[in-house]
């Protein structure tokens, strides 16, 4: 159950395609929602040419006209500014999320290509990576782009480990909130797509590699698809499915494919720029997506993936 959403806002058109995903979620399960603004030290005047919130009145004064707008009609919203400048967002979103009680929190990406949008993602997965409320994603396309958000489908990628099973109870909430339905997959590489030791291996023995290969694809329908038994036995619609190839390629092929609306995924959101050139996958998956991801934190062990 999702009671409270907290949206980060700094003035930007951009920062605010996340509102209709935090209406949206308000509605289906009666929640309610905290406008948040942090002011940062040294906080520049623009940010991707619109306007960035520099001093606590302009900012107080933003997020209650915010919070008038059409788009949180009959919901309770409330405002919560910062005061004291602080040089690390992530952190102080993290812990207003813990200090008033946030069970999401619903970020904009700002939209940007390139290693300008990474570093904005960064600061989801440095959140993340800094408290456990699951953070909700936006990217939108085109600046001040804030289409209304419908979720009729939910994509999961699944590795086959309990770690990465921790974005199911989250999933599993949000689609019985929304009415959506779930699709879990699972990638398996093809031989080529290996790398590393296991590419030097499968040159060196092709017919035993792709064996194994197939036995890894017959073990993860196996495995998607007990937990898809499982979840539509609670009475949710449920399919499963297995990529193959390159994991990227594989999940954002899924994603178009079922018409997913919203990935969920558990991430270890080590340090984001650590992970990204380590080969993360969660950190080029937010830069080539082009839907809503909601970010978990992963239980277990520290492992970027």
């Amino acid at each position: 159950m999702v009671r409270h959403v907290l949206v980060p806002l700094d003035g930007s058109e951009l920062a605010e395609a996340a509102l209709p995903a935090a209406a949206a979620t308000a509605a289906a399960f009666g929640a309610r929602v905290t406008l948040f603004h942090v002011l940062e030290e040294w906080a520049p005047q623009t940010v991707h040419g619109q306007r960035h919130l520099t001093d606590a009145a302009q900012a107080e004064a933003y997020l209650a006209s915010v919070a008038q707008r059409p788009v949180f009609r009959d919901h309770p919203v409330e405002m919560h500014v910062h005061r004291g400048r602080t040089e690390n967002v992530a952190d102080s979103i993290m812990a207003h999320a813990d200090e008033l009680g946030a069970d999401l929190v619903v970020l904009s990406t700002h939209g940007q290509g390139g290693l300008k949008g990474f570093f904005l993602g960064s600061i989801a997965l440095r959140a993340l990576g800094r408290g456990r409320t699951p953070i909700l994603m936006v990217n939108p396309t085109t600046a001040g782009d804030a289409p209304p958000f419908i979720c009729r489908r939910i994509l999961v990628p699944l590795d086959g480990s309990a770690t990465h099973e921790t974005a199911l109870p989250v999933a599993e909430r949000l689609a019985r909130g929304w009415k959506a339905a779930l699709h879990l997959v699972m990638v398996v590489p093809t031989a080529r797509a290996l790398s590393g030791h296991k590419g030097a291996a499968g040159i060196l023995m092709p017919l035993a590699t792709r064996a194994m290969l197939e036995i890894a694809e017959h073990d993860a329908a196996a495995y998607v698809g007990g937990l898809g038994n499982t979840l539509t036995a609670a009475g949710l619609d449920v399919s499963s499915s297995v990529g193959r190839g390159e994991p990227l390629t594989a999940l954002l092929d899924t994603a178009r494919t079922t018409g997913a609306d919203l990935v969920v995924m558990a991430t270890h959101a080590r340090g984001a720029m650590e992970g990204f050139w380590a080969g993360s996958l969660t950190p080029k998956l937010m830069q080539r997506l082009d839907r809503p991801i909601l970010l978990v934190r992963a239980e277990g062990h520290d492992e970027a993936r």
